[in-house]
This record gives structure tokens, sequence and C-alpha cells, in this order.
């Protein structure tokens, strides 16, 4: 998500680590702007070959439907740069990059760049959490106040409805102490008790599973928890327990601002003075649990089937896991994932980066996209422009929209 503050509204297209005061960048969106339900960038119409599994052939035909419209895409957003995979078997392959990695320099996108994911790092802490809900050391009905003291309702709240995005919290990046203390020394390491500060000074929402809100000190609470219960770190025991088992080669959970290389430079307008300026060192100690890892194309490619098919969980709690419940119009969630129109998966955005990562069942398709800006266009978030265009040429049975969260 990106580090927008848009009232009380938050669009889960973005799945935002950060919301602060608007900037003066483009795409800042308030509840009831009519931006917020403004069209996206235009791309061809589609022609798409019907497949009895919904996924259109990667003929030359449909490779040249995707290559215009993701240029178009990339042209009409303004967008330095992406890299986009789509591939399901029987089907062909199709990997592409497309504009720059450096503005300085020019250098081109390339798909072997290492890329921060922001909330797609939800997806490691929770199964991180299922994990030890599956050697019998934590309950998902457990409350959070057995684990962790001074939590709001934290008697009432349980881990389940942490990961289910519906504890009533409230989200600690939506505060503006937050919000400038961040943009005012992005080098500035935060630990997990300050970030929950931000959150506790306000009063709750709504009681627990009241409804959906979508809060990153949700994430927090949760890595605190996998932390307590393993007596390991959580960089470490994802590392051992979730990144390794799952056969990933380049994804990391970074404990300070360091990015292998190579990678893209990462541009945001969300700054203390609001214009774009080069977040690609930023320390993301800010997001931690919530949306802090890097990680590259073929391993996204991957993680998209083994997040989606639960091959590192037990049936039952995979389960629990895709049991989604309305969140927004066409949009379920379950524990840390989404089903957008039967896409499964996780998408994420923090300054300067943004992420796909989705895998349809039926025809056992992955879509994986990874772009180095996360400023807005006309109300949507940039990989959602990209989800959509992508999903209207291959899968038109189900194509990838987000609406906008409702304001609380």
């Amino acid at each position: 998500m990106t580090t927008r503050r848009r009232s009380a509204a938050v669009t889960l297209a973005a799945v935002a680590l950060v919301l602060g005061p608007v900037g003066a960048g483009a795409g800042a969106v308030h509840a009831g702007d009519p931006a917020a339900s403004a069209p996206a960038a235009t791309v061809p119409a589609p022609t798409p070959t019907p497949a009895p599994d919904g996924f259109a052939p990667l003929t030359p035909a449909v490779t040249r439907q995707l290559d215009a419209a993701i240029e178009k895409v990339l042209t009409e957003a303004k967008i330095p740069g992406v890299i986009v995979a789509v591939s399901a078997p029987g089907k062909g392959d199709y990997v592409r990059s497309f504009g720059i990695a450096d503005k300085a320099t020019g250098a081109p996108m390339t798909p072997n760049l290492n890329m921060r994911i922001g909330s797609v790092t939800k997806t490691f802490t929770v199964t991180a959490l299922l994990e030890l809900v599956d050697q019998g050391k934590v309950g998902l009905d457990d409350p959070i106040g057995k684990y962790v003291d001074g939590v709001p309702n934290g008697d009432e709240i349980t881990l389940r409805e942490l990961a289910g995005m519906r504890s009533g919290l409230f989200n600690y990046s939506a505060d503006e102490d937050f919000y400038k203390a961040l943009t005012s020394d992005p080098d500035r390491r935060f630990t997990p008790q300050e970030l929950l500060g931000y959150s506790f000074k306000h009063p709750v929402l709504f009681e627990p599973n009241a409804k959906f809100y979508y809060c990153n000190t949700n994430l927090i609470l949760l890595g605190l928890v996998v932390e307590k219960v393993s007596g390991v770190p959580l960089d470490r025991f994802i590392d051992r327990e979730v990144v390794r088992p799952a056969g990933l080669k380049r994804t990391v959970f970074p404990t300070g601002p360091e990015f292998p290389s190579p990678h893209a430079q990462g541009y945001t307008d969300q700054t203390a003075s609001g214009k774009v300026g080069n977040s690609t060192d930023w320390d993301p100690s800010w997001a931690w649990a919530a949306g802090a890892m890097i990680s590259d194309l073929p391993d996204m490619r991957s993680w998209a089937k083994t997040l989606a098919t639960g091959t590192l969980l037990t049936p039952a709690t995979q389960a629990q896991r895709l049991d989604v419940v309305d969140a927004l119009p066409g949009t379920g969630y379950g524990l840390g994932i989404f089903n957008v129109q039967g896409w499964i998966g996780h998408n994420g955005s923090l300054p300067g980066y943004g992420s796909l990562v989705l895998y349809l069942p039926q025809a056992k398709a992955t879509l994986v996209v990874l772009l180095n800006t996360d400023i807005g266009y006309q109300g949507q978030e940039p990989s959602t422009l990209f989800g959509e265009a992508i999903t209207k040429i291959v899968t038109p049975g189900h194509v990838y929209t987000l609406p906008a969260q409702p304001a609380s």
C-alpha cells in the first residue's frame, strides 16, 4: 500500500503499510473523493481465447495483447518499471520486464532484480503462526492478551481475528505522529513496541469480529506471538521454518536497510515534502512483520502456489486459512490471504515498491507483478492497474479488481 492518508478510507487494493497525511504527489484519494471511483488506465480491448479452466492460452496473439496492455498502463500511470510473470500448465509462460530500474542511470528493469514486496510479507508471518498452530503450540482462538500485555481488548481479540483483519484495533500506520516520524527520518529504527504505541493511544474502532478493517497493527502483534512462542527472532524463524522449506532462494527478511543486489531503485511521493523521492534504502523496520521482506520474481512465482495450496501446513489448517469472509465487494479475506474473483494471494506496497502475488486454483495459474513505485493513479494502486489489465486478457471470467474499503 502507499503511505497516503485517505481520510478514514483505505484501499485494500493497496494493502498499505503507511497511511499518513496526503502528500502533494499524484494519486492521493480522500473518502468521498470522485477519484476513488475513477476508471483505471484504459487498456486495449481484450479478445481472449475461451478455455474450460478460464485461462486463455498464451499464444503469440495473447502475448501481444499483454505487451500492449502493460505498456499502456506503464505509460498512462507514469510507472518507472515493472516485472510481470503469468503462466499456467499447458498454456505457456509469459515473463517480461518493462521500463527502467534506475532513473539516474536509465538502467532497464530486468526479471532478475530483487524487490521489496511490502504486505506480501503478511503471508509469511501468518504462515509462521499457522505452523505453530499445527505444532499445537498456539491456538487460533487464543486471546492476544495471553501473549502480549497491554493490548486494548486483549482478552477478547483472538489470533484468528488478528490474522483475518477483524480485531478493531487502530492501524498504527494511520497515525499522524508515526507518519511524521517516518518521513522526517526514513533511516530511523522502529521497534515493534514503538509501532504498537502509535496504535494503542487510539481507542478501538469496533468490537472484535464486528467487521473487516485492514490493519498493520494486527501483524505486529502476530509477529510478537511467533517470537514469544518459538523463542526465535521473527526474521530467523521465517527464514528457517518458511522460506527454506518452501525452497525459496532469494527471499529475505532484512533486519536493517540492507538490500541484496541487483535491485531496482524505488520511487515514492510519500515523503516529508510530498515530492517524489528515492526510497530504496529506507529502513523497513517500521513495517516489520507487516511488510519488511524482499524477494524476486522466481521466488514469488513459487510462493504463489505454495501459499494457495498450503504445502507447508496441514490440510485442516490450510482450510481454515482459506475460509474467507466478505471483506469488500467481490473480495474475501481469510487468514493473511485474500480471494479476489477467484485469485488467491496477496498484494503489497510500501514507499517505492508494489507487488502482486496470486494463484488461480482451477487453472493452476500464477500471476506475479513487481514494480518500483507506490504512486497511485486515478485512485488505484499501480499493482492493481496491472492486475486488472492482465486478467482481463488471460482470465476474463476472473478479473482482478479491488474496490476501496468503506470509511470506518
